[in-house]
This record gives C-alpha cells, structure tokens and sequence, in this order.
C-alpha cells in the first residue's frame, strides 16, 4: 500500500477528476453540463458521503456513497453508487481503505446495511466484494428509460 496516498470528501475542485473516472467507469462519454449538476448537488447532500484517494495531489479512486431511511430495514441504510481506482493504483489496498471509510461512517452513524451493486459484466468484482466483507444476497432487475 501507497503510504502517500490520502483520503478526503469530494469537493468541486475534483469534478474533472471525478467526471473522467465515471466516463472510463461507464466505457462512455457522459453530458459534462448535466454531469456537473448532478455532480454539484450529490456532493452538497448531507446524506452522502463522496470520499477521494489522492497520491500527492492527484486523484486516483473515489467512492460515492448515498443512505437513505427505508422503510422495510426500519432504518438508515447506504449503497455504495460509484467506486473507481486507476487502474495504475489496482491492486494497492486504495479500494480496501475507501471501503474501510464507508464501514466507519456507517458504524459512526448506525446504519442498518451497506449495499453495493456491480454491472455482470465485471465479473471480478464479486470476489472484490465478498473479499471485502459483502454477501451476495439480492437479485437486482432493471428497465432503462432512454
């Protein structure tokens, strides 16, 4: 592990890091002006937790992490939306230490569970995630709306 490599909350000055990260994430060019917007109101919510792994200076992972009260957990619960490390920095225990973040606010903030979903298509990051602690519990369906 990088012992330079540093842990913060997200700020507006990281868009641009935060925006090719996603882009790469997602394998696809994401509108910048809408991005932006999202990007400015999820960082302001008090609800999420937007962490960043810099290596002086520069980014080099992030989480996002949203919690909501529902109903069928009686409680606060979190999902983890966005988790991304350069792939130059993989491998390095950046990923465990965003995760090991996320566990500590919930802890701090009696959260019920902690979710994450991975797209199929990146298979290896089941094994990341039960490494990590995550069961694979629930089958997740989605219709697109375009």
């Amino acid at each position: 592990m990088d012992s330079k490599i540093k842990i913060r909350k997200v700020e507006k000055q990281d868009l641009d890091f935060v925006y090719k990260s996603i882009c790469e994430l997602e394998n696809e060019i994401l509108d910048f002006e809408v991005f932006t917007e999202i990007f400015n109101e999820n960082i302001s919510n008090p609800k999420n937790l937007y962490l960043l792994a810099e290596n002086e200076n520069e980014g080099v992972g992030f989480i996002s992490f949203h919690t909501q009260n529902l109903l069928h957990h009686c409680g606060l619960v979190g999902e983890i939306q966005e988790f991304f490390i350069n792939k130059d920095y993989q491998g390095k225990g950046i990923g465990r230490q965003l995760i090991q973040k996320i566990l500590d606010y919930a802890d701090q903030n009696n959260l019920k569970s902690i979710e994450v979903t991975t797209n199929r298509r990146r298979i290896e990051n089941v094994l990341i995630y039960e490494n990590l602690g995550f069961g694979l519990t629930h089958n997740k369906f989605t219709i697109y709306k375009e």
